[in-house]
């Protein structure tokens, strides 16, 4: 929990040292006729997976009890396992353990608590699956307890019941109200990224326990019924309505309007279903449609065909929880329905290629590519996503992307730093723009670490790839210009509160009345260019404007709907692409007010290549309508692929290559 998000602003927690010593499925009838991709039933000899730092952060809460919560054998077993949120690094490589917010030195209560239900839940899951993998009899009993300490969180009766309260005090004691306030607030009195979260340990729990203890299986399914029942409750009652938010056509019945939140719910009742709980069947489809739903762009215009995670607004994509095409290529499979798979394809394919050629897995594109620090949690789900993408489809595309986005935790990063160290099973904490690195290891970034590494191990071919690209030699692919950088301009330029409450502002605002102009530099560059100004108006009112060589662009404000505020900050795609040696662009306002944020500048043939130890991979995508021709260097072998991820072309070569690109397509070479 390195940040927590209340009504979608982001809040982080403080922090005060509390000192403590450092101690698989068959490719199912969706595969295409590709590659198969490489696996393994259990994890190889050279583990990547290093439970040393998790299970340092582990604390043992002794509850005293309290109506409307309890857990399996809580009488025999008064004590559970939960890992503490934070662990802020000290001298000598040791680390301190911290609770969320301030400590109260007379109680010794934190303002938040020492450990939260969203932490134990990933915990947990990271123990099943390397119990799972490896046979681990210690990590057998951990995901046990961890699943006890999930269960006590629940709240099991009254008119929340299934709920979750989020935070846990080091004793154990419940705390509904956190300070600063998340919402809903108490933490149990809704739905909740904390309630997707208890499903999807649940129902991977009941999943690996079904065979191995039936008595506890019966008591996880009975619980994962539980909190499926408050989703049902308060969620899917919606299920087959839509709402607008600015203008856009979204599903009203997603948890907390997330897909992000209800792609991870629907790991864990995919995850059940597959074990055989048919009665999670229902839940499970219901919310990967709604997740579906959220696919939006196409290869050429922003999201690029990412599956969006937050249904009130059309102008937010982060990293971080983006399991939305993980989920639903499990869903897939599990419920035997290809159609799912569509829209993860397409963020594969249109979205992840663009992020990786960026500059990767950014925090947030709200909507141009505002907040650029890096966190494993966007890292590993990226990772996921690619990789379940792998399995469902046989496809060899995802598990070629998978083993390039992997290597962002070895050093394939725009800082060439380490940020998992399978020696000590340490994760930092982020990675910020300027390449610092935040050396802390708090539980998320430490789990998510893992689920990576447990991923690895899995697939020994993708583990290969990732660990042995360790820097980043060379990066072609989507840029910003801020709209007051302008070489010139008689407009006027004004800041902006940063956050609009549904997307934010890169910077200052420009605005250009009728008559103004303003003229940017863009720099030349080897393919034409799409161009995405980021315009905000407010619903109804218009603007026309004259993008000289472009065309003729008109904005109007879209109706508001269920977004939190009037007026939207949106890209819209210039419909002639930029030529190679133009290096300027200029805009002349004809009619109303054009308020810009920036342009989005993204090549029609994009490039990433990471190298190390003397491999090497180049990625190239395409944006372009219609077939690119490009080359690629470093001799090896190039696979190309369609906009589907289905192979066109293999080809061995010694230096370089001529490859042609289909449409929305991409390449990658390796040696």
């Amino acid at each position: 929990m390195n940040a927590r998000w209340s009504a979608r602003g982001l809040v982080l927690a403080g922090a005060v040292a509390l000192a403590v010593p450092l101690s698989a499925a068959p490719a199912s009838a969706l595969a295409p006729a590709t590659a198969e991709v490489a696996r393994a039933a259990t994890a190889p000899a050279a583990s990547l997976t290093n439970l040393d730092h998790l299970d340092f952060l582990l604390g043992s809460p002794t509850p005293a009890g309290v109506a409307g919560h309890t857990t399996y054998r809580l009488a025999e077993e008064p004590t559970l396992l939960a890992p503490w949120t934070y662990a802020d690094a000290r001298d000598g490589g040791t680390f301190e353990r911290i609770g969320g917010g301030s400590l109260d030195p007379a109680t010794g209560d934190w303002s938040q608590g020492a450990y939260n239900a969203d932490d134990t839940t990933r915990a947990a899951v990271v123990y099943l699956r390397h119990w799972q993998q490896t046979g681990d009899a210690d990590s057998r009993h951990k995901a046990y307890e961890l699943l006890r300490t999930v269960a006590y969180h629940q709240t099991t009766d009254g008119s929340d019941a299934g709920n979750v309260v989020l935070w846990m005090q080091p004793d154990g004691e419940l705390n509904p109200s956190a300070e600063p306030v998340e919402l809903p607030d108490p933490s149990d009195s809704g739905p909740s990224y904390w309630l997707a979260r208890t499903v999807w340990a649940l129902g991977e729990g009941y999943a690996a326990f079904a065979d191995d203890d039936p008595d506890f299986a019966a008591f996880l399914k009975d619980r994962l019924a539980l909190s499926r029942g408050a989703i049902e409750r308060d969620v899917l009652s919606k299920y087959g309505q839509y709402v607008e938010a600015d203008g856009k056509k979204v599903p009203a019945w997603l948890i907390v309007d997330g897909a992000d939140a209800s792609a991870e719910a629907v790991l864990g009742l995919a995850a059940a279903v597959r074990a055989g709980d048919d009665s999670s069947t229902t839940a499970a489809r219901q919310l990967a449609e709604g997740v579906a739903a959220m696919a939006s762009g196409t290869s050429g215009e922003w999201p690029y065909g990412a599956v969006l995670p937050w249904a009130q607004s059309p102008a937010m994509w982060h990293a971080w929880g983006s399991q939305m095409p993980a989920a639903l290529a499990v869903a897939a499979d599990v419920l035997d329905d290809s159609t799912l798979a569509d829209p993860a394809i397409a963020d594969a394919t249109g979205f992840t290629t663009t992020l990786l050629t960026a500059g990767g897995p950014d925090n947030g594109w709200y909507p141009s590519p505002t907040d650029r620090v890096q966190i494993a949690y966007g890292a590993d789900s990226r990772v996921q996503s690619l990789v379940a993408l792998a399995d469902t489809t046989g496809s060899s595309a995802f598990a070629d992307l998978a083993g390039i986005q992997a290597a962002w935790f070895f050093g394939g990063n725009h800082a060439g730093a380490r940020m998992y160290d399978p020696a000590t099973g340490v994760t930092f904490d982020g990675l910020q723009p300027d390449g610092t690195v935040n050396r802390n290891s708090g539980a998320e970034s430490t789990m998510h670490g893992l689920l990576t590494a447990l991923a690895l191990d899995a697939h020994p071919a993708i583990a290969a790839r990732a660990t042995a690209l360790t820097s980043v030699t060379d990066r072609v692919g989507l840029t910003f210009v801020q709209a007051e950088d302008a070489r010139s301009t008689d407009g006027t330029v004004s800041t902006p509160a940063s956050w609009t409450g549904e997307s934010s502002w890169s910077g200052d605002a420009l605005t250009l009345k009728p008559r103004q102009s303003a003229t940017w530099d863009i720099g030349a560059a080897d393919s034409r260019r799409w161009v995405e100004p980021v315009v905000f108006s407010q619903p109804g009112e218009q603007s026309l404007s004259r993008w000289r060589g472009n065309g003729v662009l008109k904005v109007t404000g879209p109706a508001q709907g269920i977004s939190p505020t009037p007026g939207a900050l949106l890209p819209h795609a210039l419909t002639t692409a930029v030529p190679e040696r133009r290096t300027e662009l200029t805009v002349t306002a004809l009619r109303g007010d054009l308020v810009l944020d920036g342009l989005i500048v993204r090549p029609w043939v994009s490039r990433l290549v990471l190298e190390g130890g003397g491999s090497r991979s180049e990625l190239v995508q395409s944006s372009a309508p219609f077939v690119q021709r490009t080359t690629v260097s470093g001799g090896g072998t190039v696979r190309v692929y369609d906009s589907r991820g289905a192979l066109v072309r293999t080809a061995a070569f010694d230096r370089e290559i001529t490859v042609l690109l289909p449409s929305g397509g991409f390449a990658v070479a390796e040696r």
